[in-house]
């Protein structure tokens, strides 16, 4: 028999939970195609978001107690609005499971959890090629900017850039 919607149990991330966050994140770099690119370890997630000053909070969904998705996420804030908003890091669900709202409502229960905050905004990036995460995002209403583009820098280039001189 399938589960309802209503059988889905959302809660905080736990340190007992980091293995089946890292396992999550993996099959996700896997699902984009990009599992290469992913350095992380369960080491430092437990390091970095459950030490003394996380760096990101979690959201677990769960159906009959089995892990069904997750939603990664942190605080930002918009100084032109001056209000704080929430960044999605990593939205996953099981391929199992899809289909039943549950990145719905993972991304509804943090939005509601901003704004009650005093946030005023959610923030997400979608790789230029998933398709299928750009048109779920779209339903919902989370639309592409189109005056925004992001830039980054990463890995040695990061490095000699921070450890440079001050001029």
């Amino acid at each position: 028999m399938r589960e309802q919607a209503t059988d889905i149990l959302l809660r905080p991330g736990t340190i007992d939970d980091v293995e089946t966050i890292y396992a999550a994140l993996l099959r996700l770099g896997t699902h984009t195609g990009a599992h290469q690119q992913i350095k992380s370890t369960a080491d430092d997630l437990r390091t970095y978001g459950f030490g003394e000053k996380p760096a990101f909070s979690t959201l677990i969904a769960e159906i009959g107690g089995e892990f069904a998705g997750l939603c990664l996420h942190f605080p930002i804030f918009s100084t032109w609005m001056g209000r704080p908003g929430v960044y999605v890091q990593d939205l996953y669900v099981e391929d199992r499971f899809r289909g039943r709202r549950i990145g719905e409502k993972l991304l509804r229960r943090v939005a509601k959890e901003c704004r009650a905050a005093g946030g005023v905004y959610l923030r997400l990036s979608v790789d230029t090629d998933n398709e299928t995460a750009k048109t779920f995002y779209e339903k919902l209403g989370i639309g592409w900017s189109s005056y925004e583009q992001v830039q980054k820098i990463v890995g040695d280039a990061f490095f000699a850039f921070a450890d440079a001189p001050e001029e």
